[in-house]
C-alpha cells in the first residue's frame, strides 16, 4: 500500500459557501491535488504520461463530509494507493484540518485511456515500477 502526506494547504476565501464553509464541490479539486502530488511525490507526473499518449479520466468519485473545513484552515490530504494499478487506479483520501480533526474521506477510481482511440489499457510500465515496492510482501 501507497501513502503520501500533502504538506498543508489553507482554505481560500473563494473556496468557500456563505456560511464561510468550504463548498462541496472544492473536495474534488482537494483529492486531484492530493493525487496530482502523490505521484509526484514518486517521480511520476501527469503531464509527461499525457504528452505520451495516456490519460487518467475519473470514473468514480465519492465524498462523505464528518465536519466543515473552513476559511483560513491549514489542509493535509493524506493519500492512499490501496491496490496495484491495473486499467484502473483507485486513490482514498483523507483531509484533516490543523487541530487534527478528521473533515473528510473520499475514494476517486481513474482509468488508463489511450489518448489516440478513447480505449482503455494498462497503466504506464513507468508508474507500476515506481509503485511496486510499495506492494512486494516481505519474504
Amino acid at each position: 500500500m501507497f501513502q503520501y502526506e500533502v504538506p498543508p494547504i489553507r482554505v481560500r476565501y473563494a473556496d468557500t459557501d456563505q456560511m464561510g464553509y468550504v463548498y462541496y464541490g472544492n473536495y474534488a479539486r482537494y483529492y486531484e491535488i492530493g493525487r496530482v502530488e502523490a505521484l509526484r511525490s514518486l517521480g511520476f507526473h501527469y503531464k509527461e504520461m499525457e504528452a505520451s499518449g495516456v490519460m487518467m479520466p475519473v470514473y468514480e468519485n465519492r465524498s462523505r463530509y464528518l465536519r466543515p473545513a473552513r476559511y483560513d484552515d491549514m489542509l493535509t490530504i493524506r493519500v492512499t494507493i490501496p491496490e496495484r494499478p491495473g486499467v484502473r487506479i483507485i486513490f482514498h483520501y483523507d483531509i484533516y484540518n490543523q487541530h487534527g480533526e478528521h473533515l473528510n474521506t473520499g475514494e476517486t477510481t481513474l482509468v488508463f485511456m489511450q489518448a489516440a482511440t478513447g480505449r482503455l489499457t494498462k497503466s504506464p510500465a513507468e508508474l507500476n515500477e515506481k509503485l511496486k515496492p510499495f506492494f512486494e510482501t516481505a519474504v
